[in-house]
């Protein structure tokens, strides 16, 4: 009888993608890939990220490529709920810079038939789980881990490194503050500033 009800029903079906990985591993590209092909689709697309950053551009959400996408800077996630209306998809750039309620967020987005789309860092630069990003992780349908290049050996990268000596959470920076490694160069970095 439940198969039977959902099958009738015309109920919008949401979930929750997630894009992962470290800085430089191409993120943000994804996440305006994607959601540019809903744009083409017609579908109703907002898209959020976090107000503090601002280093490409206050409004929009920009790739460091230079792909751009334009987007509503909000101070916390809560604010998600209350600007998203009537809308297909969301996305979501720089997930980790939010507060914990934006698990909340996403899952109630998605209850509600919302396409969840979230980009973020899944470890900062201590190599630690980064944020509201495992739990997001762990309730996502759909999970796609990036990787950069490592710039000493040219391995595949996961740990955005940071290069400053600056030991506060959130750091915003480029390739001043930071540079993509692998767990070996990584450890070995740390092993040097130790």
């Amino acid at each position: 009888m439940f198969l039977e009800n959902i099958k009738q029903s015309s109920h919008k079906r949401g979930w929750i993608e997630v894009v992962c990985g470290s800085m430089f591993s191409g993120k943000t590209e994804e996440l305006i890939r994607r959601l540019k092909r809903a744009q083409f689709a017609k579908q109703k697309v907002e898209i959020f990220k976090p107000q503090i950053d601002t280093r490409y551009h206050e409004e929009k959400v920009v790739s460091h490529q230079g792909n751009e996408i334009m987007s509503t800077p909000v101070p916390s996630s809560s604010n998600i709920l209350l600007l998203a209306n009537d809308v297909e998809v969301v996305g979501i750039d720089e997930a980790q810079f939010f507060d914990m309620e934006l698990v909340n967020v996403c899952n109630q987005l998605a209850n509600s038939g919302v396409r969840v789309i979230i980009a973020g860092l899944d470890m900062d630069f201590m190599g630690k789980p980064f944020g509201p990003m495992p739990a997001l992780l762990a309730c996502a349908e759909y999970v796609t881990k990036v990787h950069a290049i490592c710039m000493h050996c040219g391995s595949l990268a996961h740990i955005s490194h940071r290069t400053t000596n600056d030991k506060n959470l959130v750091l915003l920076g480029e390739t001043d503050s930071y540079e993509p490694l692998c767990r070996d160069c990584y450890n070995l970095a740390n092993q040097i500033t130790q």
